[in-house]
C-alpha cells in the first residue's frame, strides 16, 4: 500500500535542492509519495576506520593499478603508470561489492574516483551533466512535464511508448562504464535498503552512510552529495539523493529514486529533470 506523506516545502530550491515531487500541478508545491524505505534508528559514529565503504581490499573503484588518474573520472586511462600500456576497458576499472544482495554495488558514484567523491549530477535519462537543470533542458521532454517524448505511459504526460526502464543507451553508469554495469532498478533499490544496516558517519571528511550486508558484512559508502536544480548546487554533506533506472509508471515525468538524511532514508518519486548523482550495479 502506497502511502503519502508531506515533504519539505522548497525553501530556496536553488541551494537546498529539495526535490518536490507527486503527480499535480508541477508549477506548483509538491507532495512526496514516499513508497517503500528504511526507519530511523540509524547509529551516529565518527570517523570510524572499522566504517569504511569497501571491505575488499581492491583499489575502491579508482582503477586496476598505482599510476595516475587521468583526467576523466569515468574514461581516466591506463592506471598502471606504465604511459604507453594500452587503456584499460572501462568496465574493468571500478570495484564492485558483493552486498549478499542479487547484484553487486559499485564502491564509488559515476563520475568519481573514491567512495567519498560526489561524482557526477544527471537529469534521469541523460548521460553528460549541464549547467541548468528543468524541463526547458531535459532531453526527453518538448519543454514541459506533459510533453514527454520517451519513457511515457500515459498520453496526458506526452507521447505514449510505455517504456518504464531506461534503455542502456540513456543508462548512465552503462554508457560511462561500459561492461556490465548500469542503473539499479527500484527493486534493486529497495533490496538495499531492507537487507543492509544503514549507520550515518563520517568517512574521511565526508558525511554519508555505510551501507553494511547483514548477511556477509561487506559494506559501501554513500556520500551525501546533495543535487542539482536549476543552476543551483546543493552543497552537500547532509542529504542526498540517488536515480535508480525505474520510471513511475502512472507520473511519466517522475522517476524512483533513493533518499536519504541523517537518520532517515527511503525510495521515492522525483521529478526527472533533476540532478541526481549515480550509484552503478553489476551482475
Amino acid at each position: 500500500m502506497k502511502k503519502v506523506v508531506f515533504y519539505a516545502l522548497c525553501m530556496s530550491a536553488a541551494l537546498l535542492c529539495l526535490p518536490l515531487v507527486s503527480c499535480g500541478d508541477d508549477d506548483k508545491d509538491e507532495l512526496t509519495e514516499v513508497i517503500g524505505g528504511g526507519s530511523a534508528d540509524d547509529d551516529v559514529t565518527g570517523d570510524d576506520d572499522n566504517n569504511q565503504g569497501d571491505e575488499t581490499g581492491g583499489d575502491n573503484g579508482n582503477g586496476d593499478g598505482d599510476g595516475e588518474n587521468g583526467d576523466n573520472p569515468d574514461n581516466p586511462g591506463d592506471n598502471t603508470g606504465g604511459g604507453d600500456d594500452e587503456p584499460i576497458p572501462d568496465s574493468k576499472k571500478h570495484t564492485a561489492v558483493d552486498l549478499g544482495l542479487s547484484v553487486k554495488w559499485a564502491t564509488c558514484n559515476v563520475g568519481a574516483f573514491s567512495p567519498e567523491e560526489y561524482g557526477g549530477y544527471y537529469a534521469w535519462g541523460e548521460t553528460e551533466e549541464k549547467e541548468y537543470y528543468d524541463w526547458s533542458t531535459y532531453k526527453y521532454c518538448k519543454g514541459s512535464s506533459n510533453t514527454m517524448t520517451k519513457y511515457c505511459t500515459k498520453s496526458s504526460y506526452g507521447t505514449v511508448d510505455n517504456k518504464t526502464v531506461l534503455d542502456l543507451e540513456d543508462d548512465v553508469a552503462h554508457v560511462k562504464w561500459g561492461g556490465s554495469w548500469r542503473m539499479p532498478t527500484i527493486e534493486e533499490m529497495a533490496e538495499l535498503l531492507d537487507n543492509c544496516s544503514w549507520t550515518w558517519t563520517v568517512q574521511n571528511g565526508v558525511n554519508g552512510y555505510v551501507v553494511a550486508s547483514k548477511s556477509n558484512g561487506n559494506s559501501i559508502f554513500l556520500p551525501a552529495a546533495g543535487c542539482r536544480l536549476g543552476e543551483g548546487v546543493s552543497p552537500g554533506g547532509s542529504r542526498s539523493y540517488y536515480w535508480s533506472a525505474s520510471l513511475i509508471e502512472d507520473c511519466s515525468f517522475d522517476a524512483c529514486g533513493l533518499s536519504f538524511v541523517s537518520g532517515d532514508r527511503f525510495w521515492s518519486n522525483y521529478v526527472r529533470d533533476h540532478g541526481y548523482s549515480v550509484r552503478p550495479v553489476t551482475e
